[in-house]
């Protein structure tokens, strides 16, 4: 039988060939990615290594110098009673916001789901929160938490309570900015939870039903939960990372008072960095502030390696 020949000097040009073909390739798609490339690191890169620079300096708006001073500002922070206030802040409306509207969400969604007609409709108005522009509503949540003219006290009259001033007592002002934090998100977590049921093949509810599976509330835990496993560790990042940067209705509605009882953490950085015009103390907020984010996405990103889609 005769052996094949092989040309050494056709295989190099093959090879040559395809190497040259991988290369045209990676210009091309340099260049096609060149602009969002660019604008990533003039939007994103290159300020937040402006701030984390800046963080280590003095630097004042209106002076023409500044000095390095190191970790001063991060120390300054530690024995800062506003920054601690507003962080505790923060984590307290975290806390209330983001699993509160993930609950009402997901309620909602499994509501226009099982729904047979006027999803859309109802779809549609649970989103309006959030198309909604937030500063020009605070003025109608400014009318409804009024202490006098207010119709929630006027309601809470009626049944013989009296109603607290919302958003003038310290008692009662994150209560306040929470409920319209949870107005604003729900609608966000429905449209997450609503995508995330339409993906779930109706062939396992069927199956479960054929198992034994027959009251709604079984064929929830068993495929319902399970399958929104993917969708529910997504909406959980959302939720934290948008209740962490609230600041609108802070700026609003209530200017960090009364006694900063209402003050967040991104109002605190507003207030120091153009109020203050003390840009270095205000630029080690925000890395501390961006730590916490970056954290937060860290955390999403080591569940989601460890596969954890399902309960």
């Amino acid at each position: 039988m005769a052996s094949l020949a092989i040309d050494p000097g056709r295989v190099t040009a093959n090879i040559s060939a395809q190497q040259t073909a991988k290369r045209r390739e990676a210009r091309i798609a340099l260049l096609l990615s060149a602009p969002a490339l660019l604008l990533l690191l003039a939007f994103v890169i290159l300020p937040t290594m402006a701030v984390i620079f800046l963080g280590f300096t003095d630097f004042e708006l209106g002076y023409g110098s500044f000095n390095f001073v190191g970790f001063d500002n991060y120390a300054d922070l530690l024995n800062d009673r506003t920054f601690k206030k507003s962080l505790w802040n923060t984590t307290v409306y975290a806390a209330i916001v983001a699993p509160v509207s993930m609950a009402l969400g997901l309620a909602i969604a499994l509501l226009i789901e099982s729904e047979g007609w006027g999803k859309s409709l109802f779809r549609t108005a649970y989103f309006l929160p959030v198309a909604s522009l937030l500063v020009a509503m605070a003025t109608v949540w400014q009318y409804l938490f009024h202490p006098t003219i207010g119709p929630i006290n006027a309601a809470l009259t009626m049944i013989g309570i009296d109603g607290p001033n919302w958003l003038g007592a310290s008692s009662t002002v994150m209560t306040s900015l929470s409920i319209i934090g949870i107005w604003q998100s729900t609608g966000f977590n429905m449209v997450l939870f609503l995508a995330g049921l339409s993906a779930i093949p109706r062939e396992l509810y069927q199956a479960a039903e054929v198992d034994g599976a027959r009251s709604a509330l079984s064929r929830f835990r068993l495929v319902t939960w399970p399958m929104l496993g993917p969708t529910t560790l997504f909406v959980t990042t959302i939720s934290i990372i948008n209740a962490v940067k609230v600041f609108e209705t802070v700026k609003t509605l209530t200017e960090g008072g009364p006694n900063k009882a209402s003050e967040v953490l991104l109002f605190t950085i507003y207030q120091e960095g153009f109020v203050y015009l003390k840009v270095g103390y205000a630029s080690a907020m925000t890395v501390i502030f961006l730590a916490i984010l970056v954290s937060l996405m860290v955390l999403q990103y080591r569940v989601m390696d460890r596969k954890v889609h399902y309960t």
